[in-house]
């Protein structure tokens, strides 16, 4: 016997940004299947804000996950309000775990145990997804979808704004230097991430871009602002290279990425959250890659499928390897 069709849906995705993204076409694949129900989404609150007009989403509960065990009854109190009968764990860790177990919803669907790092976690759930048919976390997206009953394609809408695309056009016009040449947006990572490129290298390589008449945008969050103003200070010379230091709304993010995409510009990064943002708003990513396989992480479509402009810059081309094995000369070869 089918169970009765939800009238109110939580979807499970906390954190990171990337995540979250990733996350983007199992919450269209809940809309479509029940277009009646109620849909909330929980996520860490400094993500959040990204979901704000995402067209069919009912209600953003918020988890505070610096507030430890207040937080999680804070939460606790918020999916009680919203009072799902189906919880969707996207994220398979014990931390989701324990919230979709406190959403007190009948019905709690999750990916298959064999891709949990914290099996024990599954003990919560009431129901899996058969398992996915490969390692990216897409390819887990695809396999909850599935469980779902949703075939349409994947989608990555934000639903931004006719105000957020045009103030994102307004801001890509206004970041770029002025002239001819190819446009660049250089994504600092994370110093300490094992996964980010040296900042030296970054600053080589818009100077080297610069050179071959290109233009490009040095872009930071908030983790990298530091990053940011050391390098702007550093290449205060350079006409060709501007900078965009300790951006941290992710709306005006996606419409600008969104923008850019429009209008040819490449995007490079390591492997980050806004790495994947970009890839979601359409644009072609060139991953810096080091010790983390972009067979899991990479920027979605993989390198190499149908209609993927993404490309994979390896720091080992045999495998892994650390990211100071990446030489700006490599990189700006396959620019």
């Amino acid at each position: 016997m089918n169970p009765p069709e939800p009238g109110r849906v939580l979807l499970v995705r906390l954190s990171h940004l990337g995540d979250v993204v990733h996350a983007l076409p199992v919450f269209h694949a809940l809309r479509r299947r029940w277009p009646a129900a109620k849909l909330a989404w929980i996520c860490q609150k400094e993500f959040a804000p990204l979901l704000t007009g995402l067209p069919g989403l009912d209600e953003s509960l918020l988890f505070d996950r610096r507030a430890g065990l207040r937080g999680v009854w804070r939460a606790r109190r918020a999916m009680a309000a919203f009072g799902p009968d189906l919880t969707v764990d996207a994220q398979g860790n014990m931390k989701s775990a324990l919230l979709s177990r406190l959403s007190a919803a009948p019905r709690r669907l999750a990916l298959a145990p064999v891709h949990w790092q914290e099996p024990v976690g599954a003990r919560f759930m009431t129901e899996f997804a058969p398992p996915a048919e490969g390692p990216h976390a897409i390819h887990k997206a695809a396999s909850l979808i599935d469980a779902i009953g949703d075939r349409s394609p994947l989608s990555f809408d934000l639903g931004l704004s006719t105000a957020e695309l045009e103030e994102g056009a307004k801001e890509l016009a206004e970041r770029f230097s002025a002239g001819a040449g190819q446009c660049w947006v250089l994504h600092l990572g994370r110093e300490g991430d094992p996964r980010t490129w040296p900042s030296e290298r970054f600053a080589s390589l818009a100077r080297e871009l610069a050179r071959r008449g290109d233009r490009a945008l040095v872009l930071s969050g908030p983790a990298e602002a530091g990053t940011g103003q050391r390098l702007a200070q550093e290449l205060q010379d350079e006409e060709r290279v501007s900078h965009w230091i300790g951006q941290s709304d992710l709306r005006q993010l996606a419409g600008f990425l969104t923008a850019a995409a429009a209008e040819g510009v490449g995007f490079v990064a390591c492997d980050s959250g806004p790495s994947h943002l970009a890839a979601a708003c359409g644009l072609h990513v060139r991953l810096l890659s080091g010790p983390q396989d972009p067979l899991l992480t990479g920027p979605w479509p993989l390198e190499g499928a149908p209609d993927s402009g993404n490309r994979i810059i390896r720091a080992n081309p045999g495998g892994l390897g650390p990211m100071l094995g990446l030489e700006v000369e490599s990189v700006l070869a396959l620019l």
